[in-house]
């Protein structure tokens, strides 16, 4: 990313950038347009940095905790689908735990992380569904990510995300969701609002912290 880039906002481009917030490790900016609210490049983690975060995540595919925690993406979107439909858990991290319960529901998913699954092969392909759970608060480029998730989405099919939102600046200012520094992508309804619109997609909001887009 260039520096002229630091001025545009990382999902919609747009020019129209203004200081958010700023704690003692970084600065948040908002875009007026989609009305994300990001961390600007100088305060990222380098790769190796991010990943040694992740590597103390503790995501056991058998913790009944954790399957009931990836449950409230999974419900609804099993209501969504048809029998036998091919999936992709794109950021799946190293135990992928949401994949195996969509297979035990009779569908079928691949995986992609760029630290523990890298296959990019599977971005070539065409979908039926796609699972982000606790990913698109790391993308660094959510411009050109989102594009290729919903280049990969069949007509009909389903990208079910699952994220934190942005209220206020009043609850960011409290909010424990900025204190992991791998996180550097803030969302709010007005920003799916306009994810929905770019990509002709309808919006749903099964829960507070998940969101199923229909890509029509």
């Amino acid at each position: 990313m260039t520096i002229e880039l630091e001025k545009r906002c990382p999902l919609c481009r747009s020019e129209k950038i203004q200081f958010f917030f700023e704690d003692k490790k970084r600065t948040y900016l908002q875009c007026s347009h989609c009305r994300l609210v990001f961390v600007p490049r100088r305060h990222w983690l380098s790769a190796a940095e991010e990943k040694a975060t992740y590597d103390l995540h503790q995501n056991d595919p058998e913790d009944l905790g954790y399957r009931r925690f990836l449950s409230r993406l999974s419900q609804p979107l099993l209501k969504k689908l048809g029998s036998a439909q091919t999936g992709l858990d794109f950021g799946c991290g190293p135990g992928p735990a949401l994949s195996l319960l969509l297979e035990e529901c009779g569908h079928r998913v691949d995986l992609y992380d760029p630290f523990y699954y890298d296959h990019p092969e599977v971005l070539h392909k065409k979908y039926d569904f796609i699972c982000a759970t606790e990913v698109v608060e790391h993308l660094g480029d959510p411009d050109r990510v989102f594009g290729v998730l919903f280049e990969m989405l069949k007509y009909g099919g389903w990208l079910a995300i699952m994220t934190k939102l942005v209220i206020d600046l009043q609850a960011f200012r409290q909010w424990h969701y900025i204190r992991d520094l791998t996180h550097i992508c803030f969302y709010s309804r007005h920003t799916f609002e306009y994810l929905a619109r770019r990509f002709s997609a309808t919006l749903e909001y099964p829960a507070n912290d998940v969101i199923l887009l229909h890509k029509k």
